[in-house]
């Protein structure tokens, strides 16, 4: 996930979507199963910033514990980047137990709100050279109700990251409370406690659902300056169909004894009419620019010029081509060495005409052209 965040207006309107299985029979016939469907359909909010740049999605969490504040819900970033969630605890916690330098403890935890804090702390670091926020916060457990009055649905008690302070590293400046809550659901566990996954990846599912989620199509139309609820825009709960039937390309997912399974996908990139081999990021929580990697550049950082082709091939065959603008599909060339990270990271912009998909009980990511 890169830096550049929106603010989040959250917006109440619908009803829940929630789709259940049913069974019926009937004397002298033959019991009918209904196709599975998925455990959940949930909406998003998409925003974009001034100049039709910066797009993000965020989904809505309007209770942790017993706190709720289903009038006015905060919006976290919906990321495929990072792995975990991360919430301000103003307006979760007392005030008294939030201070300049840390959220007040005693013993090795305590319950309040129903969420229970614990003493593990750490700092989660987002963005990357041209631009980093760190959070500092505590290891957390409590369930939690993720969408709003629109439809919602609510977890087992999950851990979390429970910040008390956001500063930008480069002006050390501490930003304002809530200003980079993150819904991550990247697999594999985040890197400021082994103990926090993802919140989808904690459902209790029949047994002919698989864990995980699908991104249809983001809806290019709906991204205002405002945000702008759009429903169905994710799937929680994978069916048969998801699997098996509808075209996805599977990528099975490598694993490291530090991060568990990683998002990262072997591919070939090629632009400016040179092929370089490469790992790719599909992140929505990246608004804007994608960041090719190539150890070979000779810039520090270099913006392709308007009207440049762009392609991948994926290890398992899945393609993707754009042609970059000047504020549309921007794309630029960084040398690991500069950026510290050897990651190709595709943008948001991804997701406007690809569907995604991640298996977190066979660790693997579908993609599919649309």
């Amino acid at each position: 996930m890169r830096k550049n965040y929106l603010k989040f207006l959250p917006v109440l309107t619908g009803a829940l979507i929630l789709v259940m299985l049913a069974v019926s029979c009937k004397k002298d016939r033959p019991v009918v199963v209904p196709d599975p469907v998925n455990f959940a359909k949930l909406g998003l909010y998409e925003q974009i910033g001034t100049g039709n740049v910066g797009r993000r999605i965020f989904i809505a969490v309007s209770q942790v514990g017993t706190q709720s504040f289903a009038a006015s819900p905060y919006g976290l970033v919906f990321d495929t980047g990072s792995t975990g969630m991360t919430i301000d605890a103003n307006g979760l916690l007392p005030a008294s137990m939030i201070t300049s330098s840390g959220i007040q403890v005693a013993g090795d935890s305590v319950t309040v709100n129903g969420i229970t804090v614990t003493t593990q702390q750490a700092i989660v670091t987002f963005g990357g050279v041209d631009g980093e926020t760190q959070e500092y916060g505590n290891l957390a457990y409590a369930p939690v109700t993720i969408g709003d009055v629109n439809g919602s649905v609510t977890t087992p008690r999950i851990p979390i990251f429970l910040y008390y302070k956001i500063v930008d590293v480069t002006t050390g400046k501490q930003l304002a409370a809530h200003s980079n809550d993150v819904f991550g659901v990247a697999p594999g566990v985040s890197f400021a406690s082994r103990f926090i996954a993802s919140p989808l990846s904690y459902f209790k599912l029949a047994d002919n659902i698989t864990s995980g989620f699908r991104l249809p199509v983001l809806n290019n139309a709906s991204f205002n300056t405002s945000p702008t609820y759009v429903p169905n825009s994710l799937y929680i709960g994978l069916t048969p169909n998801d699997l098996n039937a509808s075209g996805f390309v599977m990528h099975p997912l490598g694993y490291s004894a530090i991060g568990g399974y990683s998002p990262n996908i072997t591919s070939t990139i090629t632009y400016n009419g040179q092929s370089i081999p490469g790992t790719i990021l599909f992140d929505s929580g990246t608004p804007s620019n994608t960041i090719i990697e190539n150890s070979a550049a000779t810039s520090n950082m270099i913006t392709l010029p308007v009207n440049a082709n762009v392609s991948i091939l994926t290890g398992q065959g899945f393609s993707y081509q754009y042609t970059t603008v000047s504020n549309y599909n921007v794309t630029e060339v960084e040398n690991p060495s500069y950026s510290r990270d050897n990651r190709t990271i595709f943008s948001i912009n991804f997701f406007l005409s690809n569907e995604y998909l991640l298996d977190y009980t066979n660790h693997r990511i579908g993609l599919k052209n649309n």
